[in-house]
């Protein structure tokens, strides 16, 4: 799969500012072989990437699997999260932003963004060997003063009234025809949190399933849509997998996509939750549908125990490097084991260390490597990590070019994505796919789908 703007083709630009002042003794030197970072890019100690969210009391609702091909029958999904549950975005962090951005041009001579924190990773780059061969402008960026907690093109609702946007979802419903723009104008302008709280006032109000509803009303892609902006953040992901390992075949691109890109956080909420509303266990139906490395991978990412301090020690970056080195390039074969057992254990901002120093080791970049040493499901497990470490929002734009370019359209994909990214870093993903490819993302999503479907994405979207 290739990954636009890695590796650049000219080498790495120089990277100011690293390793942080007073370090400059400790390897490696300042300034050479580094990946272009995300400025203030680093996790908060011990929340990974995204904001962390406290454990879960578990979420009700019925038991069981979806009916196949679609999702769970009516009323089986899960009520609004128990306290404990996930945070509501936006807004969730409260601590400062993780790194300031160095002083300076920037890297490769370009102006840095103004200093951003959001529960992605940092800020988006502007990623090195992008279509187009141009120099993009420097993206637009929020003030350091309101960034935290404004990066989802989805926001909580002010003065926010779950009685009253239940009644206007039941008149958009009832009598004869639907009002589609009425119900657009309400999941697409509600936080998560909100319309679980909207889907319990209908029924309190109404004695009616919400879900049942809708369904009965919408169908094809807006239908889907729609459904998965109600199900619960960590029940969509659950629901997700459990969709991709169901059934005949299986969507490998799915179990990358979510194992290998949340937080320790959310991957233990999602093996919870899909243990208490499939009565199945993850590690095991991983194991049953697939096999070799990958499965080793899937497995390693299941049990969310990746390290997520924000401390990196150089010291052991320069030896993973040289372990990675030796178990592939420098050797007869690939020692596979050594590659997953870096990639699955080290935190994030340790792997950019890690790729800094193989760069220097291999005169090759790490992403480089893995394609000369690896194939198939497995090579994009292990590439998918490093993307999201090197700049998250660059990996999504990335999947979401690629669910519309050419014939047809992977709505599934495209769906997923928008969802699961609206209330986290959609803008910066936004800003990423300008960059790489000169166009917005709204711009190819008019062009790709219609009707309802393409005013609900345009609108969660932000256009």
């Amino acid at each position: 799969m290739s990954y636009p703007g890695y590796p650049p083709s000219g080498g790495y630009p120089a990277f100011p500012g690293y390793p942080p002042t007073g370090q400059e003794s400790v390897y490696p030197p300042a300034g050479q072989y580094s990946y272009p970072a995300v400025p203030g890019g680093y996790p908060p100690a011990g929340g990974g990437t995204y904001p962390a969210a406290p454990p879960s009391a578990g979420y009700p609702g019925a038991a069981g699997c979806p009916a196949p091909g679609g999702y769970p029958a009516p009323g089986g999904y899960p009520g609004a999260p128990q306290a404990g549950g996930m945070p509501p975005y936006p807004g969730a962090p409260t601590g400062p932003g993780f790194g300031v951005p160095p002083a300076g041009p920037g890297f490769g001579g370009y102006p840095q963004p103004p200093a951003q924190s959001y529960a992605g990773g940092g800020p988006a780059q502007i990623p090195v060997g992008y279509p187009g061969g141009q120099a993009p402008s420097p993206m637009p960026g929020l003030p350091a003063a309101v960034a935290q907690g404004t990066q989802g093109t989805i926001q909580a609702a002010p003065n926010f009234d779950d009685r009253r946007d239940a009644e206007i979802l039941r008149k958009a419903m009832k009598g004869f025809g639907t009002d589609e723009q009425a119900i657009i104008n309400v999941v697409a302008n509600r936080s998560n949190d909100q319309r679980q709280k909207i889907k319990a006032a209908f029924k309190t109000m109404y004695g009616k399933d919400l879900i049942k509803d809708l369904k009965s009303e919408l169908s094809g892609n807006v239908e889907e849509l729609i459904l998965a902006l109600f199900m619960p953040t960590t029940y969509y992901d659950a629901w997700s997998l459990r969709h991709a390992m169901k059934g005949a075949g299986t969507q490998e691109k799915v179990l990358i996509e979510i194992l290998c890109t949340r937080t320790n956080q959310e991957i233990r909420e999602i093996v919870k939750c899909y243990k208490s509303e499939f009565g199945r266990d993850i590690e095991q139906d991983i194991r049953a549908d697939t096999s070799g490395h990958f499965e080793r991978l899937l497995v390693s990412m299941c049990q969310g125990n990746r390290d997520e301090t924000q401390t990196v020690d150089y010291q052991k970056a320069q030896e993973d490097a040289q372990r990675l080195y030796q178990a592939g390039e420098g050797k007869l074969g690939t020692d596979e084991s050594c590659f997953n057992m870096v990639l699955a254990s080290r935190s994030f901002p340790q792997l950019k260390a890690t790729v800094e120093a193989y760069s220097r080791i291999a005169n090759r970049d790490l992403l480089s490597s893995i394609d000369r040493e690896f194939s198939g499901n497995v090579e994009r497990g292990l590439k998918t990590i490093l993307q999201c470490a090197l700049n998250r929002p660059a990996f999504f734009a990335e999947r979401l070019y690629y669910s519309m370019k050419g014939a047809g359209t992977d709505d599934s994909t495209l769906i997923r994505i928008i969802v699961t990214r609206s209330e986290i870093d959609l803008v910066q993903i936004k800003q990423m796919f300008t960059q790489m490819y000169q166009k917005t993302l709204a711009t190819m999503i008019a062009s790709d789908t219609s009707g309802d479907y393409r005013r609900l994405l345009l609108a969660i979207v932000g256009q």
